[in-house]
């Protein structure tokens, strides 16, 4: 099963369900199968997993991803601090009916309706109980925002939590999924071109950055990705963040400013140029009509 075709009927939509900056002296929890994923940090201390019949043992600054259906007990030797999630990753139209399961509860054959897809049954991933982060920092940051968020009450904060979930997701996927092979005979398929634009808006995106992504030389892939999408990567970027922009000027209150850093612009005055070149208007005109 590809997870690409299987996100087109099931979006990547995080629901935390219980989460905590959970700080306890040494513990034993005793052995349950998850209907959920669960997400760990050892934040201090040192904990004990034994998930599937397979021991770890994880250190200050690591991390865990106990996946839908895994048999598992937790043990800490000390106090420690552990923020966790409990959470699904793929929508569940009966998502608020499921739950953590409790210690010591391995039989859920009566909720097997409400099990997560497991990330590892796609053909794309491999994704370890211990998660190996290329960049350990962005791992930290998006948990403890996450977990922070979710604990404060009002509508944004969740919704912050929600696009923390969203973003730790990709970090997991994106450095956990199988090399590809034969990557020469799909030179030519960019689906994913879109999609990772859309979501790196606001950041530095470079042809041999692209380029790379699509085991292409840069060369090569600018003609090809002309070919796909009629025009060169940079006008097809700068068409996506001017579209973006618009859409915020119209749907939010956010500044000029504050636009032009979410769409990846140098500033306020280098995204008014290029909107007022492509739109005939300026930005703050644009927003009056």
């Amino acid at each position: 099963m590809n997870l690409l075709s299987f996100i087109q009927n099931r979006p990547i939509v995080p629901y935390i369900r219980e989460s905590d900056f959970a700080v306890r002296t040494a513990y034993y929890f005793p052995t349950r199968k998850l209907l959920d994923y669960l997400i760990i940090y050892i934040q201090k201390g040192r904990l004990q997993i034994v998930a599937d019949g397979e021991t770890y043992i994880l250190q200050e600054g690591q991390f865990c991803l106990l996946q839908p259906g895994t048999v598992h007990d937790l043990r800490a030797f000390a106090n420690q601090e552990t923020p966790f999630a409990h959470l699904d990753f793929f929508y569940h139209p009966e998502r608020e009916q499921s739950f953590p399961t409790k210690p010591g509860q391995t039989e859920i054959q009566a909720f097997q309706h409400l099990m997560q897809p497991r990330l590892n049954d796609f053909e794309d991933l491999d994704i370890p109980v211990q998660l190996e982060p290329e960049k350990p920092y962005l791992y930290r940051n998006l948990m403890l925002e996450m977990v922070e968020s979710w604990l404060e009450p009002d509508p944004l904060s969740k919704i912050k939590a929600q696009a923390a979930a969203t973003q730790l997701f990709h970090a997991i996927v994106q450095d956990h999924a199988k090399p590809k092979k034969h990557a020469a005979d799909h030179e030519h398929d960019l689906e994913w071109i879109p999609s990772y634009c859309s979501f790196h808006l606001a950041e530095t995106i470079s042809i041999e950055q692209l380029a790379k992504r699509a085991n292409l030389s840069p060369s090569r892939f600018r003609a090809v990705f002309r070919e796909r999408f009629g025009a060169p990567p940079h006008q097809y970027l700068l068409n996506l963040r001017l579209d973006h922009a618009k859409d915020l000027l119209t749907g939010t209150t956010y500044t000029i400013a504050q636009i032009a850093e979410y769409c990846g612009f140098l500033d306020a005055s280098h995204f008014t140029n290029r909107f007022r070149r492509r739109e005939g208007i300026t930005p703050r005109a644009y927003r009056g009509k």
